[in-house]
């Protein structure tokens, strides 16, 4: 019996010829293949006549990592012509290869990423050689371009060269060992009939060396590690999804460019791409003429020449457009030019090629495919709400039936399914919003985000749940990131989240180090735990859990904050008001009431705090110590109301210090007998030019006051200096305070030089 080992560069449609060429002519026994072993009971599914391309998508989880990737094909790839031509034949179909799942693959994101290209030295010294910008154009002017009688001779130069100059990383050696033990066992049971392996050209030289002698066994798949989950289906895929230049991890740019050359050989994909390049160009308004193709033409033509190939290849014909459409000189280098996605700053025709290059195909799946539960679900759940159809809704989520509507649209964005965009509705915990509105599209793409989010989950519920824990251990420390998570958990429906998510919530949480984003999911937690009915997360433990732990980081991070000389910051004082909302209502979630004061008759004290937040605490503790404690007494060194309001005047910090006052207890402060006429007194002190200077903070500290009690504080103003008239009408005076206060200032410089030139009041 005998082993052919052809070694390949994947969706290369050169080595898919000699793939499909080699297998007629030997027609062995088995066809052994570079992909997932663990597929091989479903071979089947990939023979039942997709329109490609399609690819094998594997989601992998456990308790420590979830990992996610791809093994694509299309209709030049070498393992799928091995696979379709093999089963023409007769052949015993096999992959041959590690599980996507295995940590082997760890890294890597798409199965089929060209190994030679991570031991380049060889590959950069053969570019220098032959006089080419990088491996593409190597590849295109050796293989591609090459004389295909020689294919067979040239790869394995190429491979050859590229592995003698490299050893193989850990993970390339442990697949090579199990491949091998593949080959080993082929060969033993083929008896007298040809075995074929189809694997990646850098593997060829170990598998050739590996697979003489050793145990003739067929491998066993490796078994999964305890608890973890693994699923792997088809879905389909596209040509923009392949191609490197949009961060594609294959060495095969333009996957339109090779389809026409598989199709219909060199001279026809070259004609094709000026084309292709020409049609895309008009249709978004780039000017090309009959003269500009034809200039192209001619110097693809000529660059072929030069360059040695028998008609344009591939970047003959771009630079060929290039040096015709493009008349500016250009910044970055063109993108044939370089490997990789595609780099800012390109010029607008040039970006419009590449795409042309790379094409529109979508991939479709035979109606026989198997898909994961999760699809089926999505489906039922699709009609059974009416959501199964293209349009606008509106949903009211004070209807019960609307609100189980939304949930369901709110899982589906969660696991960013796309086709579903809600363009109004609440925000916040704290958005009084109770209609949204959605937009339905059917979306091509929608299947294959159903069976990648399946890996989450056999429901959507449960398929969110995981998603959501998933962006919680995703984002600690990250604030806004948990925010939004706790109100998609409101959104969703989902209920608890578990145990572990709860406490990752929490030290999440607790490694917080900015008060206004603090507050802030301080405050949505606490409006979604305290009565939010309508989305079913009151008194959740998940949102209790924040509650104590965002109450208890906001009062540390206070207790050591310090800034004299800092303005008031509305964000800073709201975090303030967080806490006292958690403290007067929180308490079944373990916000104690007793370390709030602890914390706030400090904070109020402290001359080196920033004066916003001495008064946010001096309010604290008074309202918890009242409502709370019911014991004022013991807030130890807590001045009066009046002591505490004539030392913030007496610090020239008055505005600043009214502000946190004011937004943390407006009401309470302000009951107290004696207060108004203190602040009237004390402001009415102030000299022109030092009122000119506290105005904007007295604006802000003021600006909490509901525009009603604004107008009561007015009325008893005008009452406590005997004058008649409406609050009201004091509150709309024409001129802006800014002009009172610059005429005030005007009229008390006026009075210094008149007395200073002893021209004062009644001196004649």
């Amino acid at each position: 019996m005998s082993l052919t080992v052809i070694g390949v560069r994947h969706h290369s449609p050169a080595c898919a010829r000699l793939v499909a060429a080699t297998i007629r002519a030997l027609r062995p026994a088995y066809v052994l293949i570079e992909g997932p072993s663990d597929m091989n009971g479903r071979i089947g599914e990939m023979l039942l006549g997709h329109e490609l391309p399609v690819a094998v998508f594997t989601n992998y989880a456990d308790g420590e990592r979830r990992h996610g990737s791809w093994a694509p094909f299309c209709a030049y790839s070498p393992e799928w012509v091995a696979l379709q031509t093999g089963h023409e034949t007769g052949a015993e179909l096999r992959f041959i290869d590690l599980p996507a799942w295995h940590e082997a693959f760890a890294d890597r994101s798409n199965r089929y990423a060209d190994a030679e290209l991570r031991y380049a030295e060889a590959v950069d010294r053969l570019c220098t050689t032959f006089g080419v910008d990088n491996t593409d154009a190597l590849w295109d002017h050796l293989v591609e371009m090459g004389p295909q009688e020689e294919i067979a001779e040239r790869l394995t130069a190429y491979f050859d060269l590229i592995r003698g100059e490299s050893a193989a990383g850990e993970s390339d050696t442990a697949r090579e060992a199990y491949m091998a033990g593949w080959l080993r066992a082929a060969r033993a049971h083929a008896g007298d009939r040809p075995v074929v392996a189809v694997v990646g050209g850098f593997h060829r030289p170990a598998l050739l060396r590996l697979a003489e002698g050793g145990p003739a066994d067929w491998p066993p798949v490796p078994d999964l590690p305890a608890g973890a989950v693994v699923g792997s289906y088809l879905v389909p895929y596209s040509f923009r999804r392949l191609d490197a230049f949009a961060g594609y991890q294959s060495g095969m740019p333009s996957p339109e460019y090779y389809q026409q050359l598989w199709d219909h050989g060199p001279e026809t994909a070259a004609r094709h791409l000026v084309t292709a390049v020409a049609g895309r160009l008009r249709g978004r308004g780039h000017p090309v003429s009959t003269a500009d193709l034809i200039a192209a033409r001619t110097t693809a033509e000529a660059l072929a020449l030069l360059r040695g190939h028998p008609v344009p290849a591939r970047v003959d014909v771009l630079d060929g457009l290039a040096s015709a459409l493009v008349a500016e000189a250009l910044d970055v280098p063109l993108p044939w030019s370089v490997r990789g996605a595609l780099t800012a700053g390109q010029h607008p025709a040039v970006v419009e090629m590449t795409a042309a290059l790379s094409g529109a195909r979508l991939g479709r799946l035979h109606p026989d495919t198997p898909l994961p539960p999760l699809v089926h679900a999505v489906t039922a759940e699709l009609e059974r709400h009416g959501l199964d159809r293209s349009g606008e809704i509106t949903v009211d989520l004070l209807d019960p039936r609307d609100r189980e509507r939304s949930r369901v649209l709110h899982r589906l964005r969660v696991m960013a399914i796309p086709g579903y965009a809600r363009s109004t509705g609440p925000e916040s915990g704290l958005d009084p919003a109770l209609v949204e509105t959605w937009t339905l599209r059917d979306e091509g793409s929608r299947l294959v985000a159903l069976i990648e989010a399946g890996g989450y989950g056999a429901t959507l519920p449960a398929a969110v749940e995981a998603r959501l824990a998933e962006r919680v251990a995703e984002s600690p420390g990250d604030l806004a990131a948990l925010a939004a998570v706790l109100f998609d958990v409101a959104l969703s429906g989902v209920g608890e989240l578990t145990g572990d998510v709860l406490e990752q919530l929490g030290h999440g949480v607790a490694a917080g180090t900015d008060l206004a984003e603090l507050g802030r999911v301080l405050s949505v937690a606490l409006a979604l735990w305290r009565h939010d009915e309508l989305f079913g997360t009151a008194g959740t433990a998940a949102l209790g859990v924040v509650l104590e732990a965002a109450t208890r980081r906001i009062l540390w991070l206070s207790d050591g904050l310090h800034g004299p000389g800092r303005p008031a910051d509305p964000k800073r004082i709201r975090a303030v008001v967080a806490v006292r909302d958690a403290v007067l209502h929180g308490r079944r979630a373990g916000v104690l009431p007793a370390a709030a004061v602890e914390v706030a008759g400090r904070v109020a004290v402290d001359r080196a705090a920033p004066p916003d937040l001495r008064g946010a605490f001096y309010g604290l503790a008074r309202v918890v110590a009242a409502a709370v404690l019911t014991d004022l007494p013991g807030v130890p060194g807590l001045p009066t109301p009046a002591e505490a309001v004539r030392g913030a005047f007496a610090g020239g910090t008055a505005g600043d210090w009214l502000a946190g006052l004011f937004g943390v207890a407006r009401e309470t402060v302000l009951a107290v007998d004696g207060m108004l006429p203190l602040l009237d007194d004390l402001i009415s002190g102030f000299a022109a030019d030092e009122f000119l200077v506290a105005l904007p903070a007295l604006r802000q500290a003021f600006e909490f006051f509901p525009p009603r009690e604004r107008e009561t504080i007015a009325d008893r103003l005008l009452d406590w200096r005997g004058m008649t008239g409406s609050g009201r009408a004091l509150l709309r005076v024409p001129a802006t305070p800014e002009v009172v206060a610059a005429g005030m200032a005007l009229d008390e410089l006026v009075e210094r030089r008149l007395s200073a030139a002893g021209l004062g009041t009644g001196e004649r």
